[in-house]
């Protein structure tokens, strides 16, 4: 199989061609102040920064620039709250991370590396690429029998 062809690009230039106006910094706030405020429908800026392990003038910057973007409400010292726009993209966000938390854990990964490769995944994958993934999880929960097969496979590999 040849694998060297002009269709080939550096990770960066793959970046460029996805049509994605937020950084993976914006997907991670936007993602945690869903999870956040789903109980409650607000987020305070100190838990914001505590869940996302960041000093409160740097969870500021980037509120203030969710904010511009018209994604949440803020007003200084005040709440965080979700837009509509905000509150349907973090939805997603949480959709595609769990999708792939569980394929990781399918496919054998350690719980104690699932949230880092989860986190390194989840800004770098198409649509595409997370529907194929959202499939097979499907596929193996509707066969039982191929995923107990799956299972006992990766273990004896161990």
């Amino acid at each position: 199989m040849e694998i060297l062809n002009n269709d080939f690009y550096t990770f960066s230039e793959y970046m460029k061609k996805e049509n994605n106006s937020l950084t993976a910094s914006m997907e991670d706030y936007l993602e945690m102040i869903y999870r956040l405020s789903i109980k409650t429908g607000f987020v305070r800026l100190h838990e914001l920064a505590n869940a996302l392990n960041v000093q409160p003038p740097s969870a500021t910057k980037m509120v203030q620039k969710l904010a511009e973007l018209n994604l949440i409400n803020y007003e200084k010292y005040g709440v965080i709250t979700l837009k509509d726009t905000g509150k349907a993209i973090g939805k997603n966000l949480i959709k595609r991370h769990n999708t792939i938390i569980e394929l990781l854990k399918t496919l054998g990964i350690e719980e104690n590396h699932l949230l880092e490769e989860t986190e390194k995944i989840e800004h770098t994958i198409s649509e595409n690429t997370l529907q194929c993934f959202t499939n097979f999880i499907e596929f193996l929960k509707a066969n039982k029998d191929v995923k107990k097969r799956l299972s006992e496979y990766i273990s004896s590999k161990k």
